[in-house]
């Protein structure tokens, strides 16, 4: 979320998480791009490492443990209608333990998979830009 009077772009992270040919998308609540399908992620706190902040993000969103990651692609988030400006380093995995679910039911709607050629829509910028990388 953008601060007030701050003009900056906030710094965000995310996780592709696949298997078997899904990739793991949930459904937001909020801005930015509220009721878009996206990857878990999030802001990146001060004096933490981005990758870490990944991963602790999809934590907590889907109740996954998430064991490796490793750095997929940089996306640059200009949400208009939103007035939010993200540069967020996107990181990618198939290795966690656990079955998703719906941990925080606050920001977001829904969690599953979904086979990567079957994307629900809309997706997110932030979605988007991963599976680009991807293929």
């Amino acid at each position: 979320m953008a601060l007030p009077g701050i003009d900056f772009p906030g710094l965000g992270c995310g996780l592709a998480i696949l298997r078997d040919g899904k990739i793991l998308l949930c459904r937001r609540l909020k801005a930015p791009e509220a009721g878009h399908w996206s990857i878990v992620g999030g802001k990146v706190d001060h004096m933490e490492l981005a990758q870490d902040a990944a991963r602790r993000e999809a934590e907590e969103e889907s109740g996954l443990s998430i064991h490796s990651t490793r750095f997929l692609c940089v996306s640059e988030q200009m949400i208009e209608a939103d007035r939010q400006h993200w540069i967020s380093l996107i990181y990618v995995t198939e290795n966690f333990s656990g079955e998703p679910r719906l941990t925080e039911p606050d920001k977001l709607s829904d969690i599953r998979w979904f086979d990567l050629t079957a994307l629900p829509q809309p997706l997110s910028r932030f979605a988007a830009d991963a599976v680009r990388a991807l293929a």
